[in-house]
């Protein structure tokens, strides 16, 4: 070639380049106007959220006079430089996508991902049908809400739909053909996520021929019904996760020969039935939990056909037999081998070490015998032990545990260790660093002499019943301890202040021990403490402190106690008045049995969390405080055995919450009606007592016609009473009522309808306000839940005396 010729081919090459530039430029500000401006009218739809200042959000990048396809999150088809994929996940956009969004001018895309954002609460808008071309919709943890529009199953490209969360959310799905439609519609899907979408129905048989089905995760979906198992067989599915569905029913299919299935997660829901042999042809299968279920019978010895398997939960079933001795051919385990809370029986294997990946290690709350292996303390990948509630008779190779140098937790309770068990040298443990829980109730313990501190972020304690005979002086050199449970021992004396300084200290059980004197308290219930009550910190959430001999007054430093949720001081000898203060977090004050007195301080203005009173068998005396009319959660109000002298708290009424009510044993007086005879108010009231009061006058026949809250049923087909407020450890049953005479005065039948002034009120036996112990009162309490109102008045209301 001449070099003429040279010199006009380069002229023409650059030609061509310079040409294809401009075409480019053109194409961008001619052919194509309104892609660039469709995306930077969409990026004005939003503002950048704040907490994302310190990031580089991908709209950031979006600027007139550049070329769109070249922009964060932004991908063109190459020859027509439509926008087709849009990946706006994880860019802090904040504020409400609307229907007429410039987004759906972008009919042209295939993949729309705008996960993790903030759209304030936006319903999915339905205009998404006109992306009749998506492929890939991911709409995750954006905060959008109410119910998702069945023009999403019109999109039958999809193979990939995501509008999961990993918390509740507010998403639903009201059109009951839904469901079926998406199994109908999309039959090229590959993905489906709709984890924490209240789906509230059964998942329809068409599910089964979804045969593109790779993954499907509907946890905590509120699903109903049966689950066609034949799913759990589609050809390529890799995952399926079912979890926390506590209404879905459903059973494990046969299992063919199947390479596909990696993952199956079906914790929290009611499945049933057995373990099929079959789940030993999922060779690939990796992970697989069916903790909380009702699955019967032994684990198949098939499952040690699992090469693959990483975790295996069965946690809270009903399953039996001895351990699996085919687990021990699963050497890939090492994420969890959970078979806690189930059946099973027998020893545990003294090889157990095999499993010498294992990471979690769990057979607690079954009835294992024997002894602990020795080998298991040889498994150094271990960081959770989990041995409690068992039978196990004794410990080997404890003092091999500082071979575990990434153990977090052990827990080794309450199992039935030999009175011969050799004492454990806690000096084992603090050389543990990454230790932060420990469980020895039920084994003697050596605590004196500890030589080394417990790890920093240890903050976990359990040494209950461990024959300790003095305070541990170790726990005080712990500075973020925050469970610590020291009961049940022979310890005496003093509880060291040093104690209430620990910073971090939420749970503290001292109880069943012989200590005379203290300093603070957490759960000091059943000892012998005397003396004036100590408050050891304002922080206290719960103070339990019944069944003592403390004396004195109230002291008043409990006002400052602004987190205290339950206050327990029952049963005691505490003398004087209520302190005239109130905790605005307090939801259970228990002040019963002791010998307080004066009135019930008007202190209720802010107590709308209080759920429970009960300050009965005191010597309060005087009228009930106006304030207590803001306790709108209270459930329970207990006067009894004092001397309250005041009128029928018909202010009360208007507490929408209110189940029991005990006036009993007091001087109330006046009527128990108003003078119109109207019931009015109290519409959860289930239980009454305003026996032994002076109340009088006459009841209209229709008086307990009224009381919906006792006359009604529970709903289901038990056979036992209801109890409530047994949360808060009363023991009520569902509907009594007790009113009884006052005085010795003479007894006649007359008419209710008979209208007299005057008149002791005598209705006996329809029941009594406590229920232990009291046959007549629980067959009449659930008598009255069980049968009409209007035979529970033929039968009681026709008898009056005056």
């Amino acid at each position: 070639m001449t070099s003429s010729n040279s010199s006009m081919m380069s002229i023409f090459l650059r030609t061509i380049v310079l040409l294809y530039s401009i075409s480019r430029i053109l194409s961008t500000f001619a052919s194509s106007p309104d892609q660039s401006d469709i995306l930077l009218e969409f990026k004005n739809e939003f503002k950048i959220h704040k907490s994302c200042e310190f990031l580089d959000p991908k709209t950031k990048s979006w600027a007139n006079k550049s070329d769109y396809c070249n922009w964060q999150g932004v991908t063109c088809e190459t020859k027509s430089d439509k926008v087709i994929g849009l990946d706006l996940s994880c860019s802090c956009l904040h504020g409400r996508l609307k229907p007429n969004s410039s987004l759906f001018r972008l009919q042209h895309l295939r993949s729309l991902n705008l996960a993790y954002n903030s759209f304030l609460d936006s319903t999915i808008p339905a205009k998404f049908n006109k992306l009749m071309g998506l492929e890939r919709l991911n709409l995750s943890e954006s905060s959008f809400s109410g119910q998702i529009p069945t023009e999403i199953v019109q999109l039958t490209n999809l193979v990939s739909l995501d509008l999961s969360s990993y918390r509740p959310s507010n998403l639903s799905i009201e059109e009951p053909s839904f469901i079926r439609l998406l199994a109908l519609n999309l039959r090229n899907l590959r993905e489906l996520h709709m984890s924490y979408v209240n789906i509230s129905s059964e998942i329809p048989k068409e599910f089964s021929n979804m045969s593109s089905l790779r993954s499907l995760t509907l946890e905590n979906c509120n699903l109903l019904g049966i689950f066609p198992s034949n799913v759990f067989v589609i050809p390529n599915l890799h995952l399926i996760n079912l979890n926390d569905n506590p209404k879905l029913r459903g059973q494990l299919p046969d299992f063919h020969v199947n390479k596909s299935l990696q993952r199956i997660s079906i914790d929290m829901t009611s499945f049933s039935g057995i373990i099929p042999s079959s789940l030993g042809n999922l060779s690939h299968l990796s992970f697989l939990r069916l903790s909380s279920n009702n699955f019967i019978g032994e684990i198949p010895s098939s499952i040690g056909n699992l090469k693959q398997l990483i975790s295996f939960d069965v946690f809270s079933n009903k399953l039996s037999g001895n351990f699996p001795s085919a687990l021990l051919n699963l050497t890939q385990l090492r994420s969890t081998l959970d078979l806690s809370y189930n059946q099973f029986s027998g020893s545990l294997p003294p090889n157990i070490s095999q499993l010498s990946r294992l990471d979690y290690f769990s057979v607690g709350g079954n009835s294992f015998v024997g002894v602990i292996p020795a080998s298991l303390f040889k498994i150094s990948s271990l960081t959770r032990i989990d041995l409690d509630i068992n039978q196990f008779s004794d410990l080997l190779g404890i003092e091999n545990i500082s071979l575990l140098p990434n153990l977090e937790y052990l827990f080794l309770d309450d199992n039935n260790y030999s009175v011969n068990v050799i004492p454990v040298d806690l000096n084992l443990f603090p050389p543990l660093k990454h230790l932060t829980g420990l469980s020895l109730s039920g084994i003697p313990l050596s605590t004196t002499n500890i030589t080394s501190d417990f790890s920093s972020d240890f903050e976990t304690l359990y040494l209950s019943g461990c024959k300790i005979t003095e305070f541990p002086e170790f726990i005080r050199n712990i500075p973020n301890l925050y469970n610590l449970d020291l009961s049940n021992n022979k310890m005496k004396g003093l509880v060291p202040d040093w104690l209430w300084r620990l910073p971090e200290l939420d749970y503290l059980d001292l109880s069943r021990n012989s200590f005379s004197g203290f300093n603070g308290s957490l759960n000091l219930s059943s000892n012998a403490f005397q003396g004036p009550l100590f408050i050891p910190s304002s922080s206290i959430e719960f103070l339990f402190a019944s069944k003592n001999n403390f004396t004195g007054e109230l002291p008043s430093s409990i006002c400052g106690s602004t987190s205290l949720y339950i206050l327990d001081l029952s049963n005691n000898n505490f003398s004087g008045s209520i302190p005239w203060c109130f905790m605005t977090s307090l939801g259970d004050l228990k002040l019963h049995n002791n010998s307080l007195n004066g009135t019930l301080p008007d202190i209720f203005i802010n107590a709308t969390k209080l759920l429970s009173l009960d300050v009965s068998h005191n010597l309060l005396e005087g009228k009930l405080p106006a304030s207590l009319i803001n306790c709108s959660s209270l459930q329970v109000l207990n006067l009894e055995s004092n001397k309250f002298k005041d009128t029928f708290p018909f202010q009360l009424s208007s507490l929408p919450n209110l189940q029991v009510l005990v006036l009993r044993s007091n001087n109330f007086y006046g009527k128990l009606h108003h003078s119109d005879g109207v019931w009015s108010g109290f519409p959860q009231l289930k239980i009454i007592d305003v026996s032994h009061n002076d109340f009088l006058g006459t009841l209209p026949s229709d008086y307990f016609l009224n009381w919906t809250g006792i006359s009604s049923k529970t709903g289901d087909n038990s056979t036992e009473p209801d109890y409530i407020g047994a949360f808060l450890a009363h023991r009520y049953y569902t509907s009594i009522v007790r009113i009884e005479p006052t005085s010795q005065q003479s007894k006649q039948p007359v008419s209710l309808q008979e209208e007299e002034e005057e008149g002791w009120l005598s209705w006996m036996g329809a029941g009594i306000g406590f229920a232990p112990g009291v046959v007549f009162g629980i067959t009449i309490g659930y008598i009255v839940t069980s049968y009409k109102i209007e035979w529970f008045m033929k039968i009681f209301g026709l008898t009056r005396t005056c």
